[in-house]
């Protein structure tokens, strides 16, 4: 269960206090749009929640306040998609974790290791320094994983991705481990060359292993808003996307950042960052995230 956060119980009070007056639709519907761009949803989304909620309410004659809100609340459970991610347990998992750099990319992984070992969702894992560009990401994915007991598979820096990871699907049939969790580079400087290097890890992959479950997962800062929504957008027009996670899901956190990239681009989102802990990382629940952005 998400626990209530100051950002989005100030956001909460708005959205509740234009509820609160004698019912004037227009006046409401006006406020509604400009209270749910204000909350990051973008101006495109929230004009399309506003329109939904005008033919609902004509629809259904809804007179009073309250009924408008819990119609409000059924749109927004429609919008925001959310998933699970489990991996097969007879086949070899590879989960390539994007996301630009200072997201949390890399301690979003060893907590998804935790995750999974924890609760019994994997066979074991093992972490893949993907990220030669940086010789930092390196050793901390190793200091992650040493501090888990975890294997890691690593090169020196400006090795070729693709090989690394590689090697540790080899090591991952060898030890009969269901899951590769992958660290890759946080550059965003040529979406072109975002593709060709993903594009040759996911080749890579797929001749060692011709069964392997291969998903694209992108970590983004909430904080950021609307810059998070076009990270994500670009991620996807590149590569396609599988599912989100969004860290420093805090008091300054964005209310509407999972429903635009819900609506927007089609991608769930899987878990939520809540603190530094390795055990922060919480599956994401659509009806937690609409009970907080428009109160119970």
């Amino acid at each position: 269960m998400f626990k209530a956060k100051k950002k989005n119980q100030s956001f909460s009070s708005k959205i509740k206090g234009i509820f609160k007056n004698d019912i004037d639709l227009d006046a409401l519907y006006e406020d509604l749009e400009d209270l749910l761009i204000e909350g990051d949803i973008g101006a495109i989304v929230s004009y399309e929640i506003v329109e939904k909620l005008k033919e609902h309410v004509a629809s259904k004659k809804i007179k009073d306040n309250e009924a408008v809100f819990d119609e409000l609340k059924a749109i927004l459970h429609d919008f925001v998609l959310e998933t699970q991610l489990v991996p097969e347990a007879d086949k070899v998992n590879v989960y390539l974790v994007l996301g630009v750099n200072g997201v949390g990319k890399t301690t979003t992984i060893a907590k998804l290791a935790n995750y999974f070992n924890t609760n019994g969702l994997a066979k074991d894992c093992i972490l893949a320094a993907g990220d030669t560009f940086r010789a930092a990401a390196i050793e901390q994915l190793s200091l992650h994983a040493q501090r888990l007991g975890l294997r890691v598979v690593a090169h020196q820096s400006g090795s070729d991705p693709a090989a690394v990871i590689y090697d540790a699907v080899e090591s991952a049939h060898a030890n009969k481990v269901n899951l590769v969790l992958a660290d890759t580079a946080g550059r965003m400087h040529s979406k072109q060359n975002l593709v060709n290097e993903l594009e040759k890890i996911v080749r890579v992959v797929s001749k060692k292993s011709e069964d392997a479950i291969i998903k694209k997962i992108l970590v983004i800062d909430s904080t950021t808003g609307q810059n998070g929504i076009a990270q994500a957008e670009t991620f996807n027009d590149a590569v396609g996307i599988d599912a989100v996670i969004l860290t420093k899901y805090d008091s300054k956190s964005k209310a509407g950042i999972a429903v635009s990239i819900s609506k927007k681009l089609g991608i769930p989102v899987a878990y939520v960052g809540t603190g530094e802990s390795y055990d922060s990382l919480i599956p994401f629940s659509k009806d937690d995230y609409i009970d907080e952005i428009l109160g119970k």
